[in-house]
């Protein structure tokens, strides 16, 4: 279905499998892409959700908002969330995602700006325990499924919502893994590996993996994208990722939380 090119300190390696290139057990090891828009995924990294979901990895899809600011005609204003909803659904089933893996946070598409951080929540914010936030919904999220690899749009993107929801999720790590806020869940084990993939403009450093999908692979993308047929514009991202062709990049953030000791032999 695909080869996964993988680039190393010793040069370059080849795979057939994800679950090879990224030394990853599907047993153990859930998986989480976490979305500021419904089709971001789709578009971007389709055939990695496909593959992974193909070759038995747990995989949850988590949407901070549900794309309200994506209607394209007047008659459709009021209803865009809910045609997307069910466009969602159609489009991640076309990957081999069951629609109970797609958690929706409550965010306002194109309003997670203004929900950096934690406070208590007020009249109409989205909630849980009674507190809203990205820092409240993406720690939640992280314990509740505890997934040991994360796939995120870049935080070099233009997009604000794409910036904030990167920025609050690589905070809501430090806090997922700590004994903080006990009501969102028991704290996760370890903190999971973190790949960012391009979405408007160029990683902040050049990517570690390629994904190269075969024809079918690539065909199941293009219909999961096709299924946002209320985005009129959706025929011009089709043919720009026709045009790429059946390519998908990945970059590893190899996060590290602050340590003194990292940086004493630099000065022995």
């Amino acid at each position: 279905m695909a080869i996964i090119h993988l680039r190393t300190a010793e040069g370059r390696a080849v795979f057939t499998t994800l679950r090879e290139a990224l030394g990853a057990d599907p047993a153990r090891e859930p998986i989480l892409f976490v979305q500021p828009h419904d089709d971001d995924a789709v578009v971007h990294a389709g055939m990695t959700l496909a593959l992974l979901a193909a070759e038995g990895f747990d995989v949850h899809v988590a949407l901070a908002t549900g794309g309200e600011m994506g209607y394209c005609s007047l008659a459709e204003r009021q209803r865009i969330a809910a045609i997307r909803r069910a466009e969602t659904i159609e489009a991640y089933g076309l990957l081999g995602l069951a629609a109970e893996r797609i958690h929706y946070l409550g965010f306002a598409d194109g309003d997670t700006c203004r929900y950096i951080g934690r406070r208590a929540a007020g009249p109409g914010d989205p909630q849980i325990e009674g507190y809203t936030g990205l820092e409240n919904a993406l720690t939640w999220i992280l314990r509740t499924t505890a997934p040991r690899r994360l796939f995120i749009p870049a935080g070099s993107d233009l997009h604000p919502d794409h910036q904030a929801v990167n920025q609050e999720l690589l905070i809501s790590l430090y806090h997922a893994t700590g004994a903080i806020w006990p009501e969102l869940g028991p704290p996760l084990a370890a903190v999971p590996v973190v790949y960012e993939y391009p979405c408007y403009v160029a990683l902040a450093t050049p990517p570690d993996m390629m994904i190269e999908g075969d024809a079918a692979l690539f065909e199941r993308k293009l219909a999961a994208i096709g299924a946002y047929a209320s985005q009129r514009q959706i025929a011009l991202t089709l043919a720009a990722v026709r045009e790429g062709g059946p390519v998908e990049f990945l970059r590893n953030l190899r996060l590290a939380f602050y340590r003194p000791a990292a940086y004493r032999a630099l000065f022995e």
